[in-house]
């Protein structure tokens, strides 16, 4: 069996011209870096016709549930449907590419290329992110160095440093500023970091320079805010963005159009692509697929609840992308035995299943198809439980088999989906803007997740009256929380209900626009697991790499 970046190199990239092309983009909109990948800048008028798909999952393993796979293969099917196509995908970070998790450029036949230079360091996107946020950093600590003249009390800096790997030693450590002053610090994960966020939502580079302005990176000693404007440093962060603002386009192995571009994580950051790409998608295709995060309670609720209000758009279909081993482990069965036939322990772990749809049509009133991404192990009488139960709920069903087979696997989905797209309707959501911060965690908590009752640390209440204090309640909330579980506790599976949920802390992002809230024993730095991913790569003289998947 071929691995992962063996298929991926079987494969001829078409020049990227020629995929540009499709989108009907001129090569005086192209900027190469090389002759498969190009960043590209070009208006973002929506057309009349365009179809947006949101694909999200259940809660899934930790290998995940497919969702890029199954993104870019349902892209490929409705290519050879001869419909005009786009994806609107999210960068990998190199922290779960090193780590536990894997890269993010689909797997098998259904991938996106050049995946390792997607997976690594493709145009440069993360290492601006990174440059500009420990720029604003530097500047906060030379600020106080040289005579803090905006009084800004050491201990209440608000803007952390990032780095674009999982390292937990960086997660709480203490850095001199003078001979006389040291501070505590952290890092987060660049995925996690603001910069990050405003980047997902800034609509040009003029929004973006505001927005890093806005940033809120300090409390002066009168238990005043302090902003980045206030350090004159969001132009020269913006300077370092100039290039990072535009998507990357590169291509599926089916040879259809991908815009790759910014990839905050879901369980600790909003989860999406960026508005720009999907907004330059949706301007030159009809069916533009997108994913977000994890599970449908982190990604598509902050797709739902966040980027589509943001950016003015609506998805007009969700696919929730289920797999058997994961309903098996919300089932109860241990992950070593997840591959064994089990009927009653899908039947039991559909109630996972379950809650997303409702979430979905009674929650946000979208239409829905769900499709199981179908695994090798996956029995034929397995296969036709899921189905029957998915179809006693009344929602379109459809198998597919993308990795083994690309786009070919999915047609069945594409035709099913194309079919739910042509549905109206109007989109709700899981809270209102006018809602109190503390109603609208709540409002999340009880008809998301299904919670029964929120708690909140001595830090969590401080915090949230300071966000009182500054006039921001009115911003929408992204919940930071395991992705394994609807709870946050990630030991517990399936649909629990009447449990009840902790905020440890809520952090404000003014520039980006969102208050983030985190649960539990959430943190915004991941660390390495014992047997990381790096331990299997290897790189020859000729500079061909194995063990990147």
């Amino acid at each position: 069996m071929l691995t992962d970046i063996e298929i991926a190199r079987s494969v001829k990239p078409k020049d990227i011209s020629k995929i540009a092309s499709k989108l009907k983009i001129s090569k005086k909109n192209l900027y190469f870096y090389g002759k498969n990948i190009a960043k590209i800048n070009i208006e973002k008028k929506v057309r009349k016709d365009a179809k947006l798909i949101l694909v999200t999952s259940i809660n899934p393993t930790l290998s995940g549930n497919g969702k890029t796979t199954v993104s870019i293969g349902l892209a490929d099917a409705l290519t050879i449907r001869k419909q005009s196509v786009c994806l609107a995908l999210r960068e990998p970070s190199m922290g779960p590419v090193f780590g536990m998790k894997g890269g993010a450029t689909g797997g098998g036949y259904s991938q996106v290329i050049p995946m390792e230079d997607i997976n690594l360091h493709f145009t440069g996107d993360f290492h601006a992110i990174t440059s500009a946020n420990n720029l604003i950093c530097s500047a906060i600590d030379n600020h106080i160095f040289q005579g803090n003249a905006l009084n800004i009390n050491p201990k209440k800096v608000l803007f952390n440093r990032c780095m674009d790997l999982n390292d937990r030693a960086l997660r709480d450590v203490i850095i001199k500023v003078t001979d006389k002053v040291s501070r505590n610090e952290k890092f987060n994960i660049t995925a996690a970091s603001e910069i990050m966020a405003i980047l997902s939502v800034a609509s040009d580079i003029n929004d973006l320079k505001t927005r890093i302005g806005n940033i809120m990176i300090a409390i002066n000693k009168s238990g005043n805010p302090v902003y980045a404007k206030d350090l004159m440093v969001e132009e020269a962060c913006t300077i370092l963005l100039k290039d990072a603002i535009m998507p990357n386009l590169v291509q599926t192995l089916g040879g259809t159009p991908a815009l790759i571009h910014c990839g905050p994580f879901a369980n600790i950051a909003h989860g999406c692509s960026s508005i720009v790409a999907t907004k330059m998608a949706m301007s030159r295709a009809k069916y533009v697929i997108t994913e977000a995060g994890f599970g449908a309670d982190l990604g598509a609720e902050k797709f739902l609840d966040f980027k589509c209000r943001v950016g003015g758009i609506k998805p007009n279909c969700v696919v929730i992308v289920a797999t058997i081993p994961a309903l098996k482990l919300h089932g109860g069965v241990a992950k070593q035995d997840i591959y064994q036939e089990n009927i009653e322990a899908i039947k039991s772990g559909f109630s996972n299943l379950a809650k997303h749809i409702d979430n979905m049509q009674k929650v946000y009133h979208v239409p829905v198809v769900v499709t199981l991404n179908k695994y090798a192990t996956d029995t034929l009488s397995e296969i036709d439980t899921v189905s029957s139960m998915v179809e006693k709920m009344n929602v379109p069903f459809a198998l597919n088999d993308v990795w083994a087979k690309g786009g070919v696997g999915a047609l069945d989905l594409a035709d099913v989906v194309a079919g739910e797209c042509d549905k109206d309707y109007d989109i709700s959501y899981a809270y209102d803007m006018d809602m109190s911060i503390k109603d609208k965690i709540k409002s999340v908590a009880k008809k998301v997740y299904g919670a029964s009752k929120v708690l909140y640390t001595k830090d969590a209440n401080t915090s949230i009256n300071m966000v009182k204090k500054l006039g921001l309640s009115n911003l929408p909330i992204i919940i930071a929380k395991t992705q394994y579980s609807l709870t946050d506790d990630k030991n517990i599976v399936g649909a629990p209900k009447g449990f009840e949920i902790t905020v440890k802390d809520v952090e404000i992002r003014s520039g980006a626009g969102f208050i983030v809230v985190l649960l539990g024993k959430m943190l915004l730095m991941p660390g390495l697991n014992k047997k990381p991913a790096y331990e299997g790569m290897s790189i020859t003289a000729n500079k061909d790499i194995a063990g990147l998947y």
